[in-house]
């Protein structure tokens, strides 16, 4: 029997840690790790349960203390309620402005971010600096002046005035950079050689190689998107305008709050960030590990 052969008989009766049995791979590390990841996962997860199950309570039992953690006789009288209301067009409205802000996000900060990392031109430090202090700066700040430059172009209360505003996303042009600054430059200078022009090297080249970075902008851009109330409130005027958190936060009354209902129309209005996150979670933390890594 040869000596590489030895070895190898050897190194397979060798138990891996892999193939261990659970019990013997138990100890103190793993066992206060494993109770503090159970413990913040019933606390980050409890808020969406009490979402979900409050939607089929009824008032009374909605507001009771000691509350009730389970709806012993549920009812859909809260959704029949929710769904009199303009919730289709809320729905629409929210989707149609975050998917496009999502795509056009992404085009416009995969195309910055990649000429700012691969292209050498006059300022280019300086306006890398100023998107840099830009992502310090709160909306609240420049919110008087997007008003009014809206108001004067009259994209107040329409689609145009809700997408475009938020397409120079500084943070989204930042993370690109940063990815686009792993590509081998080699690659795009032997592309160029063979006569590959400008926009065929990053769509053939760049882009594939982007791939996670835009997915995890993409999540990124949907759920901030959705969850902008802020900004939207500001902007629109009319009902049939209105997003879905905008629309349901109208639900509440002045005098009097109809908890259930409410319940209904946050459960309803987190199902699609949710549905996205777990659709796209594999991009999400390949961009992320990737980002961290590099």
């Amino acid at each position: 029997m040869s000596h590489e052969h030895t070895i190898k008989l050897k190194a397979d009766n060798v138990p891996s840690k892999k193939h261990k049995p659970f019990i013997e791979r138990l100890n103190p590390y793993n066992i206060i790790s494993m109770i503090l990841l159970c413990m913040f996962s019933i606390v980050f997860v409890f808020p969406f349960y009490w979402i979900i199950t409050g939607a089929f309570k009824i008032q009374v039992v909605a507001t009771q203390l000691p509350p009730q953690w389970f709806p012993l006789e549920p009812v859909l009288d809260n959704w029949v309620t929710l769904f009199k209301n303009s919730v289709g067009r809320w729905t629409f409205n929210s989707f149609f402005v975050a998917v496009s802000e999502m795509v056009l996000i992404c085009l416009v900060s995969s195309t910055a971010g990649f000429v700012l990392a691969k292209k050498q031109f006059p300022g280019r430090r300086v306006i890398f600096s100023v998107l840099v202090a830009a992502m310090a700066l709160p909306k609240q700040v420049i919110l008087v002046p997007l008003f009014t430059l809206l108001a004067k172009l009259g994209w107040i209360n329409t689609y145009k005035g809700l997408i475009f505003p938020a397409i120079g996303w500084p943070f989204g042009v930042f993370l690109m950079k940063q990815f686009s600054q792993t590509i081998p430059s080699e690659i795009l200078e032997a592309a160029k050689i063979d006569g590959c022009s400008e926009l065929r090297s990053f769509i053939t080249i760049a882009l594939p190689l982007l791939k996670p970075a835009i997915g995890a902008l993409a999540i990124f851009t949907f759920m901030t998107s959705w969850n902008d109330y802020f900004s939207q409130l500001i902007i629109t005027r009319s009902t049939n305008m209105m997003t879905l958190p905008l629309g349901i936060a109208t639900m509440q009354g002045e005098y009097r709050t109809d908890y259930g209902v409410m319940m209904a129309g946050a459960a309803l209005a987190s199902l699609p960030m949710l549905t996205i996150f777990i659709l796209f979670q594999k991009a999400f933390t390949q961009g992320i590990t990737l980002g961290a890594v590099k």
